[in-house]
């Protein structure tokens, strides 16, 4: 099988040709159609998220079809097309799991993290935690769902019923999860960065009722905010925009300090909550919504051997919606 392989971080990935691994008990082979490029994958890359699995084959938005299964497999049959997303394995002992917070798991691990994930022909995968992939989308349009998708999702669900909805960090999250919010009536106000003007028009095609710079405050008070950029300064600036018992909901697993503001900021019952992974349920409820919708996924793909550029598109924001990496 052919991979991008990191052997240490900051230093780019390194083509590899790798025997093919057999499926041990409960996994599944995949034969990968596309992965999804994730800032998660940056954050490990540029050595941010410590002690990933050395070496790795990143990736965690992946759809392909299962060519093989392994003992006590039996979920899925041969030929059909199956997600593996960023959580690979709970314990199911822990007290997270146990209380349903499978996404808190003590002892999870993690696709393209702590097991190999996407960047890559082919790859194993515990078949309890694969989703079945709605017809309607490709592979390519469905990679994104994997990860960008369902972690937008779980943090829509963090602002309860909120009607204005703020959404910090224009990028391959907001562009699906902006989808979701106008198909459930609320009004979406878009923040890229500073200078952004086609963000801003990408956004307002996508039904952004207004759309500016992060730096900006929206024309009305909002009810939530979703800060998808990993930059802790828009924390306070999220919470001057979101009006009284307001919540400010941090969707990205690794975020730049976030700077001392006032408290009158946070004061009368506003709210800053951050999103950590996502369960099995996230998928079952947001697969069906996104083909009801239907999400359109705007993807710019690239072939596995130029990995490297697509991580460095993403890193320098010359992305419009999300990078897609096309194994086959």
């Amino acid at each position: 099988m052919q991979a991008m392989v990191m052997e240490s971080p900051r230093h780019g990935l390194e083509p590899r040709d790798l025997p093919e691994p057999s499926p041990g008990r409960g996994q599944v082979l995949i034969k990968i159609g596309a992965c999804a490029v994730c800032r998660t994958d940056l954050h490990i890359l540029d050595g941010e998220l410590a002690q990933p699995k050395l070496p790795l084959i990143p990736g965690h938005e992946v759809v392909g079809r299962v060519v093989q299964t392994g003992e006590a497999a039996k979920r899925f049959e041969i030929g059909e097309r199956v997600g593996v997303p960023w959580l690979a394995w709970t314990c199911g002992q822990c007290e997270y799991c146990r209380a349903g917070k499978e996404n808190l798991c003590d002892n999870a691990r993690f696709t393209g993290y702590t097991v190999d994930g996407g960047y890559a022909s082919s790859m194993l995968a515990d078949e309890r935690f694969c989703f079945p992939i709605p017809e309607g989308f490709s592979d390519v349009e469905a990679a994104p769902l994997l990860c960008a998708g369902l972690i937008g999702y779980r943090s829509l669900t963090k602002t309860g019923d909120a009607k204005r909805l703020g959404i910090y960090g224009f990028g391959a999250a907001a562009h699906i999860i902006s989808q979701v919010a106008r198909f459930q009536g609320r009004e979406v106000f878009a923040f890229t960065r500073p200078g952004d003007e086609a963000g801003q028009k990408f956004a307002t095609t996508l039904g952004a009722v207004w759309a500016g710079s992060s730096t900006e405050l929206p024309p009305v008070p909002l009810d939530a905010a979703i800060i998808f950029a990993p930059a802790g300064s828009l924390v306070p600036q999220a919470l001057r925009a979101v009006k009284k018992g307001g919540t400010v909901v941090c969707g990205g697993i690794h975020m730049s300090q976030i700077p001392a503001f006032s408290y009158d900021l946070l004061w009368e019952e506003r709210t800053v909550c951050s999103v950590a992974n996502l369960t099995r349920q996230d998928g079952e409820a947001f697969f069906p919504l996104a083909a009801q919708v239907p999400v359109k996924t705007s993807v710019q793909d690239f072939p596995l051997s130029e990995a490297n550029e697509a991580l460095n598109r993403l890193r320098g924001g010359t992305i419009e919606g999300a990078a897609v990496i096309v194994a086959a």
